[in-house]
């Protein structure tokens, strides 16, 4: 009898089943094997950022090339779905404050969805609002868009306003806002052209060569935002150091949610969270057209690592949207380097 090993298509990529990965025995040759990652996945230009303890201590900028010249850790990119966790943590400040409950409906705040049970916040956060509300987990960008409304009755303004007030400017981020082809861009009070300027153009691979591509151009909470990897690590440190939400629910954000039967999602509420050979492990992945992107947290360590893409080669080929994160060489070279076998930083 021929054993076969059967690969299921996971939402957000193709199947690749995880392979052992060895750690990097010095920084420069973990410089090498991302590099070399990069190289074999035909990805054009990834900004890098290492952060821990509340500083950045490990940048590093691979590829770049024709039109788009080098990048750096201040360059800008398009987020995709890395926008969500800072969605997910305005809506959350927002209940804090007593203006929204997670278990509001969402009829609430004029959205409209078919379903057999009450769909309530909690559930677009999470990814559980299809099907029977809160019994199966569906990662899906176009439900978690319609937060939007509950951001726009219970705050009074459009998302891009409020995460621009209540996020980017306390941070002083001069490297994120909407993605300049949207309206929402003037909520930053940024110059257009001297932001565009900044920006990794896009691309995607056709085979031979990179080939470049034109971004979206709508912005919603689920994906829409542009940053620098060094922007994207200070809204990480920022989340570490509790500068936003009540610890009690930040650790709810962390959270996996767990169906009435007893299963455990990979979701919280707008951030992943999955066990890594026994280290707990926070983290987003963002894929869309002519950009991937992820951030890893390891809040045990204190640790952010941080990755941002011209083209799709980051996210594309693994089943992320599924919660596997160790589909992802990119995420095993950075945990087992520097979590399992603890390389020194800087």
């Amino acid at each position: 009898m021929i054993k076969r090993l059967v690969c299921v298509l996971a939402v957000g990529g193709a199947c690749h089943l995880p392979t052992q990965t060895k750690p990097a025995t010095s920084l420069d040759d973990f410089r090498a094997h991302l590099e070399r990652l990069r190289a074999d996945g035909h990805i054009q230009s990834i900004s890098a950022v290492i952060a821990k303890d509340q500083s950045i201590v490990w940048t590093g900028s691979f590829g770049g090339s024709d039109v788009s010249g080098r990048v750096g850790d201040t360059t800008v990119f398009h987020l995709a779905s890395l926008t969500k966790p800072f969605a997910s943590t305005v809506i959350l400040e927002l209940v804090d404050e007593g203006k929204v409950s997670l278990d509001d409906p969402v009829s609430k705040y004029g959205i409209v969805l078919t379903s057999s049970g009450t769909i309530r916040v909690r559930h677009l956060l999470s990814h559980t609002s299809e099907g029977v509300p809160g019994t199966q987990y569906a990662y899906n960008g176009d439900r978690f868009s319609l937060l939007d409304s509950v951001i726009a009755r219970a705050a009074g303004k459009s998302f891009a306003a409020a995460v621009q007030e209540r996020i980017i400017a306390p941070l002083g981020l001069k490297h994120t806002a909407a993605t300049p082809q949207s309206p929402a861009f003037v909520e930053s009070g940024l110059d257009k052209a001297a932001y565009l300027a900044n920006v990794a153009p896009g691309y995607t691979w056709t085979g031979t060569r990179y080939m470049l591509t034109a971004y979206q151009t709508s912005f919603s909470t689920a994906a829409g935002l542009t940053a620098s990897a060094r922007d994207y690590a200070a809204f990480s440190m920022a989340m570490d150091r509790d500068a936003f939400l009540k610890p009690a629910t930040k650790a709810l954000a962390y959270t996996p949610v767990v169906s009435p039967s007893g299963e455990t999602f990979p979701y919280g509420l707008g951030w992943f969270t999955t066990v890594y050979k026994g280290v707990r492990v926070i983290w987003h992945y963002g894929y869309w057209t002519a950009s991937s992107t992820l951030v890893i947290k390891v809040p045990a360590q204190a640790l952010t690592f941080v990755l941002l893409a011209n083209t799709d080669g980051l996210s594309a080929p693994y089943p992320l949207g599924a919660g596997k994160l160790d589909a992802s060489p990119w995420a095993r070279e950075f945990l087992e380097t520097f979590v399992i076998a603890r390389l020194p930083l800087p």
